[in-house]
Order: structure tokens, then C-alpha cells, then sequence
């Protein structure tokens, strides 16, 4: 199925690149070339995918994804960027990019990428022709609320300010509560990929959820760790 990519990146021959093995995959290429016009163009929805340059002119990557977010645009962000410390990258996935690629990057790894992405969302989407589900109930597990529908969630009343991955993640646990996931399940789950090389950013987020979430996140109580294993939501929380 043909999907929508938008690529806002200011080096052309880049630019061109990107879009010429996107296409390959079957997809349509619309390309930016400044951060305020990539910004108003992916503000509308109407992508199924954004890849996304950091260093941009007008408006950069890392205040457009965290904008974007903030909007409530869902549009999957998979972030290109030439630096390389983890900081930057932890920075970006915070802020609600789902993915991100550092240059320079292989063709095959790009698309493989982009696959990953649109899979998940197609995951996540309704299908064609069939009934829609009901509803999912809210989620309550002690003093946590999670709104599946309106994509919120508060602990103990006060709303809790998530990223987008960090709300699936806690969702996808909530959902399953005492089922044990390695990194390797949640990656599958949550980000739609299954390459090892990303399992540091399982860790990265749920170290982060847990200072939201729980009071004293060195010792949790909603996410728990299972030595050697993975982690698991606790079931013996109760309503």
C-alpha cells in the first residue's frame, strides 16, 4: 500500500537520495527544505511518515517533533542526525521521535527503517472493511488511570506528561499486567522493530517513565524489573 512520507532535510542531495529509496519501497515523496515549512506541512496529519533532519534552518528537528507532540500530531518521526553521542539521540526519542538514523547511513538500513515505522502504524490502524472495535476501557492499577481512547494518564489524579513512546510503553504493560517482556518483545511491540542494536532505548525510556511515574523510581512499583529477564507491569496492585 502507497504511503505518504514527508522529508524535511536542507542538504538537497540528501534530500533526493532519501526520497528516491523511499520511493523504491512504493511510497510518495513530498521533500522540505526549512524547518518552519516542514513544520506547517507535517502540523496537518497527512503524512504517514516524517523523516526528519535535526539541524534545519527556519525551525530545528528537535523543537519540531517536541511541538509536534505537544499538538497531538501522531505521525511517526524517524530523526536523522549527525551527531553521534547518546544524549542527542535520548534527547530526540524523549521528545517523541519514534526512531532515528545517524549519518551517514546505508540505504538498506534506511529502508528497513522506514518499514519498521509504517508497519506499526498500519498495525495500529483500523483496517478496511471491518467493524470497528468497541472502546477500550480505562486502566486502573492503584492510584494509575490510563485513558487508552484519549491517550492521557494520571497517577493518584494528576495527569502524568508522557512522550508518545512512553505512553505506548506503559500502555502495553498495563494492558498485559504481570506477563514478563524481554527488550526484544517490547522493541517488536513498541517501536515496531526487532533489531538489537535499539534495546538500550527500551531501557533509556522505561528509566524514564519510571521518574514520572512512580515516587521512588529506584524502587518501583508499577514497572518492575525481572533480573536476567526483561520487565513486567505488577498485577497485585488493584483497582
Amino acid at each position: 500500500m502507497e504511503r505518504r512520507i514527508l522529508v524535511v532535510e536542507d542538504q538537497k542531495d540528501i534530500a533526493d537520495l532519501i526520497a528516491m529509496h523511499v520511493r523504491d519501497l512504493g511510497h510518495s515523496v513530498d521533500m522540505v527544505h526549512d524547518g518552519r515549512v516542514g513544520f506547517e506541512a507535517a502540523l496537518t496529519g497527512h503524512y504517514d511518515l516524517l523523516i526528519l533532519d535535526v539541524m534545519l534552518p527556519g525551525r530545528d528537528g528537535m523543537d519540531i517533533v517536541r511541538t509536534l507532540r505537544i499538538e497531538h500530531v501522531d505521525t511517526p518521526v524517524l530523526m536523522l542526525t549527525a551527531r553521534s553521542s547518546e544524549l542527542d539521540r535520548v534527547l530526540g526519542l524523549e521528545l517523541g521521535a519514534d526512531d532515528y538514523l545517524t549519518k551517514p547511513f546505508s540505504i538498506p538500513e534506511l529502508q528497513a527503517r522506514v518499514k519498521a515505522q509504517l508497519r506499526r502504524r498500519e498495525m495500529a490502524a483500523p483496517r478496511a472493511g471491518t467493524a470497528a472495535a468497541p472502546a477500550e476501557s480505562r486502566i486502573v492499577a492503584g492510584g494509575l488511570a490510563i485513558d487508552p481512547v484519549r491517550r492521557d494518564c494520571s497517577i493518584d489524579g494528576a495527569t502524568l506528561a508522557l512522550t508518545t513512546k512512553e505512553f505506548d510503553l506503559l500502555l502495553h504493560f498495563a494492558r498485559n499486567p504481570g506477563r514478563v517482556f524481554t527488550r526484544a518483545q517490547l522493541l517488536d511491540a513498541v517501536w515496531g522493530t526487532t533489531f538489537e542494536g535499539y534495546e538500550h532505548n527500551v531501557n533509556t525510556h522505561i528509566n524514564r517513565l519510571r521518574a514520572k511515574l512512580e515516587t521512588d523510581p529506584a524502587n518501583p512499583r508499577y514497572v518492575l524489573t525481572v533480573r536476567g529477564v526483561g520487565y513486567r507491569f505488577n498485577d497485585r496492585l488493584g483497582a
